[in-house]
């Protein structure tokens, strides 16, 4: 083994699978902070999203406050919802600063600070694509976060094919994973068609493996079911790992990404993969103090027993396991779809609400 390879040279576990394994590590935050504890353990990508943006919002007031009163007195006729996004982009341009040098070493793979589209728009492939194409002329090295919606599906493919790279999101399914494989595929065909650059192209699919499980767990208690209360915690874990024996079977040229940490094993579960884990820096820091070996899991099958059992007790896992389980049309309205736009776009409400406090301040609490 080489000598920077050694043991003694592994800060962390994170840092140990980054080093011996293809798995990437990405950041699920724009925080600078949380960004670069995460890039010193092995992140080579980062993540923004409204409700990443409120946090950090929280986080950093200090800086942001004196910030959104400049927007606001230089763009007198701006809303409180155009200063809002005008902070979004510059949170996410900042992280971006920080991982190019990743970017340029990588040559495009990684390095790349994931902005999400306004989660409102999801129905909308138009303003999703116009504003993937704004996004992506910030920094050189931005990706753009897409919702795996219908509508997102057309907004992925026009996209890629403009040479935008994309991170699809709000995707918990096998049918999204393969329907936004598919659409990405159709992107870079009709590029490579036309003789355009690819090569530094890095296009991702998030599985929310996380929030399907969560889903489950709605289910079990709504229908008053009783199922072993581990087996819900593998739901997520099941599904990526199919997508990914799927993808690379079919040689599909994005990567997959996991997304929406509930437990180790949507971590541990999934090492050795050409995949990327992007869990917020809590979860780093535990996974960080942990003592999992850190070893090739991906190849290993959930155990067929769970995997029976969530298919009998939960239809809406059949339809996120089975790759006809969902048509397009029903992509926004599954539960887990639902669940997951709805708190996006609360987190737009907050995020206005926070520049609507300092730029109209309430005089009754003053």
């Amino acid at each position: 083994m080489p000598a920077t390879e050694s043991p003694l040279e592994y800060k962390s576990p994170l840092h140990k699978m980054t080093l011996t394994t293809p798995t990437c590590l990405w950041n699920d935050s724009a925080s600078i902070e949380e960004l670069t504890y995460s890039i010193e353990h092995g992140a080579v990508g980062a993540t923004c999203n409204p409700v990443i943006a409120v946090a950090v919002l929280k986080k950093e007031m200090v800086t942001w406050r004196p910030r959104i009163k400049e927007l606001a007195a230089a763009l007198p006729e701006a809303s409180e919802d155009e200063i809002a996004w005008r902070i979004v982009e510059e949170i996410s341009a900042n992280a971006a600063r920080l991982l190019k040098p990743i970017f340029d070493r990588e040559r495009g793979r990684n390095g790349r600070l994931s902005i999400q589209t306004d989660p409102r728009n999801y129905r909308n492939a138009g303003a999703m694509l116009a504003q993937a194409l704004h996004f992506s002329r910030l920094a050189p090295n931005m990706i753009v976060k897409i919702a795996a919606t219908q509508a997102g599906l057309a907004a992925i493919e026009e996209a890629t094919y403009r040479g935008v790279s994309i991170n699809a999101t709000v995707s918990f399914t096998l049918p999204q994973a393969i329907a936004v494989a598919e659409a990405v595929e159709r992107g870079l065909k009709r590029r490579e068609r036309e003789g355009l650059d690819i090569a530094t192209m890095g296009p991702v699919c998030t599985i929310m493996v996380g929030r399907l499980d969560d889903w489950l767990k709605v289910l079990h208690d709504k229908h008053n079911l009783s199922v072993d209360p581990g087996y819900l915690e593998w739901a997520g874990v099941a599904v990526f790992k199919k997508a990914y024996e799927i993808y690379r079977r079919r040689g599909y040229r994005l990567r997959l990404l996991s997304a929406a940490f509930r437990n180790h094993m949507h971590w541990s579960e999934l090492i050795g993969g050409d995949a990327v884990i992007s869990p917020p820096c809590s979860w780093q820091r535990r996974y960080n103090a942990c003592d999992i070996e850190v070893v090739p899991r991906i190849d290993l099958p959930v155990d067929a027993k769970i995997v029976d059992t969530l298919l009998r007790k939960f239809p809406d896992f059949e339809r996120a396991y089975t790759e006809d389980g969902l048509q397009p049309a029903e992509f926004d309205t599954f539960g887990c779809t639902r669940r997951t736009l709805r708190q996006f776009i609360a987190a737009c409400a907050e995020m206005n609400s926070i520049v609507r406090d300092i730029m109209l301040p309430d005089p009754d609490t003053e």
